[in-house]
C-alpha cells in the first residue's frame, strides 16, 4: 500500500526543550524571522535581507544561544508562507539539512473584527503559533504545501505559457475587433488567413479608407498576434517531441493514457497530469479538495444553506474541468456519466444544468484518477484503439 503524506498536520513528536521553531515573514525588501529558543526568556525577532546564507547563519546564532542556555539544539523547524518566492528556499534550507515547511496561508485563522490590527510582526506571531499546533499534531491546525521538485515545477512552465499566450491572442483580437468597430467595420475576422493583408482593401462606413494612425496600429497589433501564435505553436511542437522522444518517462504514461479518451486533447491531458493526477493524495476527497470542487455549506441553528464551491483550491484546474465536462457530453453520449447528467437535467432548466455540469466535472476528475492510476476505464467511456503520442 502506498503511504501518503497527511500534510494537515505532523506526525513526528514534538520536543519543545531541544526544538528551534522558526517562522519567517517574506516580504520584497526583506524578511522578518522569529523563533520560540529553548533557554530565552525572550522571543527573538531579527530583519534579514532576503537571502538564505544570512537565514541560515542566523539560525545557527540562535542553536548556540541555545546550547549556552544548557539546551543543544536536535531539531530546526522552519516556516513560511506560501507566496512569490515559491519554494525554492524549503528545497535550499532541506539541501542544509533543516526541516523546511510552507503553510497554506488560507489556512491560519485570524481575527475576525471589521477593523483587526495588523503588522509584519502580528503577522509572524500568528504563523509561530500556527506552526507550533502543527507540530504538535493538532489535527487541521493548520495545513502545509507539498514542496514540488525544481522538475515537477518546471514541466509546468509551458502550459502555464500556453494559457497566458493563448489569453493574449484572445485581448489582441478583441482590441482589433474594436478598432475596426470604431469605422463601422463588424463583419471583419481578424484571425482568418491574409487577413493583414486585406486591411489595405478594407473601407469604412463611410466609404473611405482606414485613417493612417489606425491602419498603422492594426499592423503592430497583427505583428503582436502573429508572434503569439508562432509560440503557442512552438510549444505544441515540442510537447509532442518530448512525448514522442521518452513515452514511457515520468508521468508520460499518464498523459498518453488520459489521451485516449475521446474528447481529451494531448494539452488537455498532459495539463490534468501535472496539475493533479500525479500528486499522491489521500483519496478521492482529497483530490476533489485539491481542485475546489466542494461544497461550502453555511450552517448555524435553524439556518442551513449552500453557498456553492469553496473554490480554494487549483482554479486552472477547475475551468478545465468544467469546459471538459461540457465538452464530455457531445464526444462521449454512451459513458455512464454523461447518462446520468443527462437523467438529472431532462427538466432542461439551466441553473439545473449550471449546477450538474460541476457535479459531473468532479465525477470525471475521480474517473480519470482511476483511469491513470489503477486502469479503471468509466463504463461506457470510449478511448482511441491506440496509444496517441502525438
Amino acid at each position: 500500500m502506498p503511504k501518503y503524506e497527511d500534510l494537515s498536520r505532523s506526525l513526528a513528536a514534538f520536543d519543545q526543550d531541544s526544538t528551534l521553531v522558526a517562522a519567517i515573514e517574506m516580504g520584497s525588501e526583506g524578511w522578518l524571522v522569529g523563533a520560540l529558543v529553548p533557554g530565552l526568556k525572550r522571543d527573538p525577532r531579527k530583519k534579514l535581507q532576503p537571502d538564505g546564507p544570512a537565514l541560515l547563519r542566523q539560525l545557527r546564532r540562535w542553536c548556540e544561544e541555545a546550547a549556552k542556555a544548557g539546551h543543544p539544539i536536535k531539531r530546526i523547524c522552519v516556516a513560511y508562507e506560501a507566496g512569490r518566492d515559491g519554494f525554492w528556499l524549503a528545497r535550499w534550507l532541506r539541501e542544509q539539512e533543516i526541516e523546511a515547511y510552507v503553510i497554506h496561508p488560507t489556512s491560519i485563522p485570524v481575527s475576525r473584527e471589521h477593523r483587526r490590527a495588523k503588522s509584519d510582526r502580528l503577522d509572524l506571531a500568528l504563523l509561530l503559533r500556527a506552526l507550533l499546533g502543527w507540530l504538535r499534531g493538532e489535527v487541521k491546525h493548520c495545513s502545509m504545501a507539498a514542496i514540488p521538485t525544481v522538475e515537477e515545477e518546471d514541466a509546468k512552465r509551458p502550459l502555464r505559457e500556453r494559457e497566458a499566450l493563448t489569453a493574449e491572442v484572445t485581448r489582441l483580437s478583441n482590441r482589433m475587433q474594436s478598432l475596426l468597430m470604431l469605422h463601422g467595420i463588424r463583419k471583419f475576422k481578424v484571425r482568418q488567413k491574409k487577413a493583414e493583408e486585406k486591411l489595405f482593401e478594407l473601407k469604412t462606413a463611410c466609404g473611405e479608407p482606414l485613417p493612417p494612425a489606425t491602419l498603422a496600429q492594426l499592423r503592430r497589433t497583427f505583428a503582436q498576434l502573429r508572434l503569439a501564435q508562432e509560440q503557442i505553436a512552438t510549444i505544441d511542437k515540442e510537447r509532442h517531441q518530448r512525448l514522442a522522444a521518452a513515452p514511457e518517462a515520468g508521468v508520460h504514461p499518464m498523459i498518453r493514457t488520459l489521451a485516449r479518451v475521446y474528447g481529451v486533447g494531448l494539452m488537455t491531458a498532459e495539463s490534468q497530469v501535472r496539475e493533479v493526477l500525479y500528486r499522491n493524495l489521500r483519496d478521492r476527497r482529497a483530490v476533489a479538495r485539491y481542485v475546489g470542487l466542494t461544497g461550502s455549506p453555511d450552517e448555524s441553528g435553524k439556518k442551513r444553506r449552500e453557498q456553492g464551491l469553496a473554490k480554494a483550491g487549483n482554479g486552472r484546474v477547475r475551468r478545465s474541468l468544467i469546459q471538459l465536462a461540457w465538452r464530455m457530453l457531445r464526444h462521449q453520449p454512451n459513458c455512464a456519466l454523461v447518462k446520468w447528467y443527462r437523467a438529472r437535467t431532462a427538466d432542461g432548466r439551466r441553473d439545473t444544468r449550471k449546477v450538474m455540469i460541476v457535479a459531473l466535472a468532479r465525477k470525471l476528475l475521480m474517473a480519470f484518477w482511476e483511469l491513470v492510476h489503477n486502469g479503471i476505464v468509466p463504463e461506457g467511456m470510449r478511448l482511441h484503439p491506440v496509444k496517441v503520442v502525438g
